[in-house]
């Protein structure tokens, strides 16, 4: 039925989201090989998306550079951005866009799309919905993945139960010889066990704090090889908690792109990390991980599918969805006990 249409995806970020996006595309493609998928997404993420099998076409269009002119004033980068945006979509035809971002601007760029059929979530937010033509069944599942397929529902008119909910991220196989070379570069043996950690996430209140990781990471033996991920600008408090262990540790952060901090992820034996980009990276991936929750939940937005462990506080006060907590103590991530986290990790790098 749709074996010849051309698709528009619109999810521009971020680095998880992304990801779990991904599922949309993989079923389309499995169930209509023939069709041709053009996605349009933000620069930071696109990345993640450049060898994906399931993607004929990337559009990177920068939502960052958008935003920051928007809300400065800068109407001449306002306006280029626009221009980029129409005279892409001047030279291409879509027969169907897909929005499963949600947001006042992505139903813009999806009307200025010019699809035939302009087709939504449900739970979509900011007015999206009036932006288009059809908007997939409501679902019961909090979890985001379900909620980006069930566009894929009012295609076909029912949701399948035969969905795959893996996420894609594919490497270029060059990327092997960087992983193994980085390793070896660093002094780090790839044949005894290596624990990856990502301390940091954008939101501050997922973020589990410098004592409390610290705490943890002193509980591990030496024969345990431990590499903190992270973001350039978390360069400085991963370095106070590297100077705070009693054991060696090494600091990574802010030095290798998305898809080589993916290549590392293949040559590791767990993640401990947050709810933030490298722990969907790592699912990706098929690395096992060990996850903390608090402000937000695994049922929203944890791995559907693989090996994965969920530590969730059990502090009264959690899952707000809030950026910043409101009330200042950070006390759901802050409820976590290293000790336990530290022998749950422990336990699984035994197996």
């Amino acid at each position: 039925m749709y074996e010849h249409t051309r698709f528009l995806i619109i999810r521009l970020s971020s680095i998880g989201d992304v990801l779990h996006a991904t599922t949309v595309a993989h079923n389309l493609k499995k169930k209509y090989p023939s069709c041709h998928i053009t996605w349009i997404v933000s620069r930071m993420s696109s990345e993640l998306l450049r060898y994906n099998p399931d993607i004929d076409e990337l559009f990177i269009w920068s939502r960052e550079k958008f935003e920051e002119a928007l809300y400065s004033g800068h109407w001449k980068i306002v306006r280029a951005s626009i221009k980029a945006l129409c005279i892409f979509f001047a030279h291409h035809t879509f027969d169907i866009a897909l929005d499963i971002h949600g947001l006042l601007m992505t139903g813009i760029i999806t009307r200025m799309s010019h699809a035939k059929r302009r087709i939504g979530m449900y739970h979509a937010r900011e007015c999206n919905r009036f932006f288009m033509q059809e908007r997939g069944p409501k679902i019961n599942s909090p979890h985001k993945i379900h909620h980006y397929m069930s566009v894929l529902a009012a295609l076909d008119g029912e949701s399948s139960p035969h969905y795959d909910y893996d996420l894609i991220l594919k490497l270029p196989p060059a990327i092997d010889d960087f992983a193994l070379q980085f390793f070896a570069t660093n002094g780090i043996d790839t044949s005894r066990k290596i624990l990856m950690v990502n301390p940091y996430t954008s939101w501050p209140d997922k973020n589990w704090g410098i004592d409390k990781f610290t705490a943890c990471l002193s509980l591990f033996p030496t024969d345990i090889q431990l590499i903190l991920c992270g973001a350039p600008g978390d360069r400085d408090a991963i370095a106070d908690i590297i100077a705070r262990l009693p054991r060696p540790a090494l600091s990574i952060a802010g030095k290798t792109t998305l898809l080589e901090l993916a290549a590392l992820f293949q040559q590791a034996d767990l993640l401990l990390s947050g709810d933030t980009g490298p722990l969907h990276i790592a699912t990706a991936l098929g690395l096992r991980t060990i996850s903390l929750w608090g402000p937000t939940r695994p049922e929203m937005y944890g791995p559907l599918v693989g090996d994965h462990t969920f530590i969730c506080s059990d502090n009264v006060c959690v899952n707000c969805c809030k950026t910043k907590c409101h009330l200042h103590t950070n006390a759901c991530m802050n409820a976590i006990d290293p000790v336990i986290v530290a022998k749950k990790a422990l336990d699984l790098l035994d197996k």
